[in-house]
C-alpha cells in the first residue's frame, strides 16, 4: 500500500469524535482491513464476532466501541460507532480522488439554456442539455448525460456514466404499433444525494420525477418516470422502480429487487434482496420474497408443495 501523509491518533480522534487509549502521538499512514494491515495501519472493529481476527493483525491502532475491553497489544480509538468513524477516515485517506471545485472540463457540452452554479465539478465528456439547473457543490463525474429538464440541488454527487432526465417509457398502443408519448415533465434531485455509476433516472411524463434529499443509489439502478422516492432512501445495485410508484422516506432496497408501477410504499420499509414488490405496502417493516438456493430437483418439489398449500 502506498504511503502518504501521516496523522497522529490525536488528530484522528478529533476527526472521528473518539477517545484515544494509548499513545496519542503515534503516527499512522493508512487505513486497512484487520487482515491486511501493516505496522503503520489503523483498522476498525465494528462487529464483535470478528474480534478474534485481531490476534493476527499487526496494525498499530484499532477503532472499537466504547465498551470494548482493551489490552496492551494495540492503541485504540474508542467511539460509539466504529463504522461511522471508519467512514470519516476513508475520506481523510482518499488521497488520489480529491475533487477540486470549481472545475468544468473543457470537453463538457453544456446547453446555453441551462443554469450552472459557479461552484461545481463537471468531469470529462459530460453532456448537460436544455432547461437544467445545477446547484452549488454538485459533482458530476465523467461521461454523464443530464438530458433535459433536470434540477440538481446542493451537495449532490453523480457517479460516472449516469443518465439523468432520459425519456420515460411511455407509448400508446395501436393496431399498427406504438405511438410515443413525449415526456414533458422534469426530474428534480434533492440535496446530499449520491447517484451511482450507470444509473438511469427518467424525467416525468407531465409532472416531475422526484428524488428527495439524502437518497443514495448504488450502481445500475433504474428509476422510471414520475417515481417519487422519499428522503434518506437507500437502494442497492441492479434494482428497478417502475413508473409512478410513490415511496416514503427511509426506504431500503436490497440488490436485484423491483417495485411495480403505481404502487405506494409507506415510510420505513426494508425490502430484501431479489424481492419483487407487487402490491402497495402500508405498514413499516422488513419484507422479503425469496427462497434459499437449492438443487433443481428439490426446487421442483418445493414449488409443487407450495402450490398445493395455496389450493
Amino acid at each position: 500500500m502506498p504511503k502518504h501523509k501521516s496523522f497522529t491518533l490525536k488528530e484522528l480522534a478529533k476527526v472521528t469524535d473518539s477517545e484515544v487509549v494509548g499513545d496519542e502521538n503515534l503516527y499512522v499512514d493508512n487505513l486497512s482491513t484487520i487482515e491486511n494491515s501493516t505496522k503503520s495501519s489503523i483498522t476498525f472493529l465494528s462487529n464483535s464476532k470478528y474480534a478474534s481476527s485481531l490476534k493476527s493483525s499487526v496494525a498499530c491502532a484499532v477503532i472499537v466501541k466504547k465498551d470494548f475491553k482493551v489490552d496492551k497489544n494495540f492503541n485504540y480509538l474508542k467511539t460509539d460507532d466504529p463504522y461511522l468513524a471508519y467512514a470519516k477516515l476513508s475520506s481523510l485517506f482518499d488521497y488520489d480522488n480529491k475533487i477540486n471545485i470549481p472545475y468544468i472540463d473543457k470537453s463538457a457540452v453544456i446547453s446555453d439554456k441551462s443554469s450552472i452554479d459557479k461552484n461545481v465539478y463537471i468531469g470529462p465528456n459530460v453532456f448537460i442539455g436544455p432547461n437544467c439547473e445545477i446547484g452549488p457543490n454538485v459533482i458530476i463525474h465523467a461521461n454523464c448525460s443530464i438530458v433535459k429538464n433536470v434540477k440538481i440541488d446542493t451537495d449532490t454527487m453523480i457517479q460516472h456514466g449516469a443518465v439523468l432526465g432520459s425519456d420515460g417509457f411511455g407509448f400508446a398502443p395501436t393496431d399498427d404499433g406504438y405511438i410515443k408519448i413525449k415526456q414533458l415533465g422534469g426530474l428534480t434531485i434533492g440535496k446530499n444525494v449520491e447517484i451511482g455509476a450507470n444509473c438511469t433516472i427518467d424525467r416525468g411524463a407531465i409532472d416531475d420525477t422526484q428524488i428527495h434529499d439524502g437518497v443514495i443509489l448504488d450502481n445500475l439502478v433504474h428509476i422510471a418516470h414520475n417515481v417519487i422516492l422519499g428522503k434518506n432512501s437507500a437502494i442497492a445495485a441492479s434494482c428497478a422502480i417502475a413508473g409512478s410508484a410513490k415511496i416514503g422516506k427511509n426506504f431500503q432496497m436490497g440488490g436485484l429487487s423491483g417495485v411495480l408501477g403505481h404502487l405506494e410504499i409507506c415510510e420505513n420499509v426494508i425490502v430484501g434482496a431479489q424481492t419483487l414488490v407487487t402490491k402497495s405496502i402500508t405498514k413499516p417493516g422488513n419484507y422479503v420474497g425469496i427462497m434459499p438456493i437449492q438443487e433443481h430437483d428439490n426446487w421442483a418439489k418445493s414449488s409443487v408443495y407450495i402450490k398445493k398449500l395455496s389450493q
